[in-house]
């Protein structure tokens, strides 16, 4: 009975609803239209993009360039070393932020997310004033013998900077989303603290896990700003394929065209495996 009359009650709203009064081929052209507008807003770029690199005829000749090849190879070495580091240190935190109750929470997940907000630039000051030479922490360091600034190196902690947010907070709704009895009858059951992550907590929340990794090493790859300001921009050292994009702009529109078509089919293959590993289907 009870369930009957919420039907009839949900029912009744949906009739009184104003948008059950617009025609449905309306309604639907009013959701098109902004809606093939965004598209073109992509496509067209992107399109504009290819087709002129595809013009220039020096496509293949271009890619072959030492300084192509050197900024490829930097960034994705670097981009990957960050989503490891990140993984690595970032998963534990973000069971801390999702699951533990302690004093300063609330300021320590401000403080992760503060990345995101904050401009690349900004970004690549701070660290240069807390790792560089004559940073907070830089006699400390080359006391140890560790140079950071405008090394690879550098590189790599501005990735991490920009990034880890993004692996951090897809990881902690994972985490959330897993419900902790499940986790408990794992336990019960005799499974230890490990064997109960792997086989229950991690394929329950492996979907965020993958999006989280997804959108660190797509944040990590492009990073530019704070790059640009900790490292530098030292061909076969720290330019990486943003910073290669950029030089080239100042010299040759066919070598920026070229590199950025690379990072193109680099981005346009990682939304693939993503959206397969995530079981959303193929991109067609």
């Amino acid at each position: 009975m009870i369930a009957s009359d919420a039907l009839a009650t949900r029912e009744a709203a949906e009739q009184r609803s104003p948008g059950r009064t617009l025609p449905w081929p309306r309604a639907r052209l009013l959701l098109a239209l902004p809606a093939v507008f965004f598209v073109l807003f992509i496509a067209v770029p992107v399109g504009a993009l290819v087709v002129r690199a595809a013009q220039s005829g020096q496509l293949l000749a271009t890619v072959g360039q030492p300084v192509v090849r050197d900024a490829l190879r930097i960034s994705l070495t670097t981009s990957l070393a960050t989503v490891a580091i990140v993984v690595l240190l970032g998963t534990p935190l973000a069971w801390l932020l999702a699951r533990g109750r302690f004093p300063g929470r609330g300021l320590l997940d401000t403080l992760v997310d503060l990345p995101m907000v904050l401009p690349p630039v900004v970004a690549g000051v701070a660290l240069l004033m807390a790792f560089g030479r004559r940073g907070v922490l830089g006699d400390a360091l080359a006391g140890a013998g560790i140079d950071v600034a405008f090394t690879a190196k550098a590189v790599v902690a501005a990735q991490i900077f920009v990034s880890s947010p993004f692996y951090i907070r897809a990881a902690r709704l994972g985490f959330q989303g897993v419900d902790p009895a499940m986790e408990e009858a794992a336990a019960i059951d005799g499974a230890g603290g490990l064997r109960t992550f792997f086989s229950v907590t991690l394929p329950l929340m492996l979907p965020s896990l993958v999006s989280g990794l997804v959108l660190c090493w797509a944040r990590a790859l492009s990073e530019f700003g704070a790059t640009m300001m900790f490292a530098g921009n030292l061909q076969g050292t720290t330019q990486t394929m943003s910073l290669a994009v950029m030089t080239a702009m100042q010299s040759s529109l066919t070598t920026a065209l070229a590199m950025s078509v690379v990072l193109l089919i680099v981005a346009a293959v990682v939304l693939f495996v993503f959206r397969t590993l995530t079981r959303q289907g193929p991109l067609v």
